[in-house]
């Protein structure tokens, strides 16, 4: 046991040093104006989003950019009113919906809603997000100030979760610090460095760089969208990736189930569905975040050591959550939730069942 927790102690000591900084409290964009304003289409994806999507449409609609926009929704065969409820809103010059076609083979679904609004607009810039979330009014112009001021091929942002339920308090902040722990932000924010990510909810992508790398038809299959959009623009151009304070999600997730499900819809596509990546990651998650507690539990000063780290690396996020710093000793249970819930999504895999999400079954990982 000593050998594993002084082994675990050095490898969070490397974390925290040397893995790009991802627990600290990241980019954020403070609100700003371009310099131009090139005109921007917003394409909204949507299905099934009747709950939210006057609040998130109505924000876009609301952006105080100085250029021309449009708003662009497209209802992906939603089952509930929300395509009548966006026809509906104030602003009908700026919005366009669309009832989207038939998913052919091969398309996730998302995706082949997003391929819809690309292809009905031609504007040199192109904003995608999510039919969940809700911007400030100055939210477009930064994202837009940044894509120029940087000279990057395309800015995204994670935005705001809702952190309200218990549930939320105790699951979600560590969500985003996983994601920071897979893809540590500076070094996706490096050109010299191959890491590449998004966070879907907010992508500003010059359409140059689309049409490069063949449009969203590159990525057609794949599942975590955001992930493979950013390393197909990367591989020849720049990204830049950080936190938003002008966008929230207002998707709430207010149980352990619900949280399950969003954790397990990709969890095993991110290891690309291979059982020797799932053992590796088990094992790995296991030795960073569990023999910590158990040596420290037995008496080791080490584990102590490697817990408070440990610990330690969780607050700047929690911060940003605004949650106690107790939360952080709390995160090797927390890490056993998302372990099982990667192990369920390859459970379910393997069961024939692939990713199910809003009643759609995927069997395959895409590209």
């Amino acid at each position: 046991m000593l050998v594993a927790s002084t082994a675990a102690f050095l490898a969070w000591i490397y974390l925290l040093v040397a893995h790009g900084r991802f627990w600290q409290a990241g980019p954020i964009l403070e609100p700003s104006a371009p310099i131009s304003h090139p005109a921007v289409a917003i394409v909204v994806p949507a299905r099934d989003e009747a709950e939210g999507i006057a609040a998130s449409l109505s924000s876009l609609l609301a952006q105080s950019y100085q250029g021309r926009f449009r708003v662009v929704m497209v209802d992906d065969n939603s089952t509930d009113d929300t395509a009548a409820i966006a026809r509906m809103l104030p602003g009908a010059e700026r919005l366009t919906v669309i009832s989207g076609k038939a998913r052919p083979a091969g398309w996730a679904g998302k995706l082949w809603a997003v391929h819809q609004g690309v292809a009905a607009t031609g504007e040199e810039l192109v904003l995608l997000t999510d039919a969940d979330i809700v911007h400030d009014p100055r939210h477009l112009s930064t994202l837009v100030a940044k894509l120029l001021s940087s000279r990057v091929d395309m800015v995204s942002e994670m935005v705001a979760l809702r952190c309200e339920a218990l549930a939320e308090r105790a699951l979600i902040p560590a969500f985003v610090y996983f994601f920071a722990l897979l893809y540590p932000f500076a070094r996706v924010n490096d050109g010299l460095c191959a890491t590449a990510a998004a966070a879907g909810g907010t992508v500003l992508i010059r359409r140059a760089a689309l049409e490069r790398i063949g449009g969203i038809t590159a990525i057609s299959g794949a599942l975590i969208d955001d992930v493979a959009l950013a390393g197909r623009v990367k591989r020849g151009g720049r990204i830049w990736l950080g936190h938003s304070r002008l966008a929230r999600s207002v998707r709430p997730y207010p149980d352990l189930g619900s949280i399950w499900r969003m954790v397990a819809r990709s969890a095993y596509v991110q290891l690309r569905l291979s059982p020797w990546l799932l053992a590796g990651s088990t094992v790995g998650l296991a030795w960073l975040f569990l023999v910590p507690v158990v040596a420290c539990l037995a008496g080791s000063v080490v584990g102590l050591a490697a817990w408070l780290l440990m610990a330690g690396s969780f607050v700047p996020t929690l911060r940003r959550f605004g949650l106690s710093p107790l939360w952080g000793v709390a995160l090797p249970g927390i890490a056993i939730f998302y372990m099982a819930a990667t192990l369920g999504s390859a459970l379910d895999h393997h069961r024939g069942r692939g990713v199910v999400w809003k009643r759609r079954a995927y069997t395959e990982a895409g590209s």
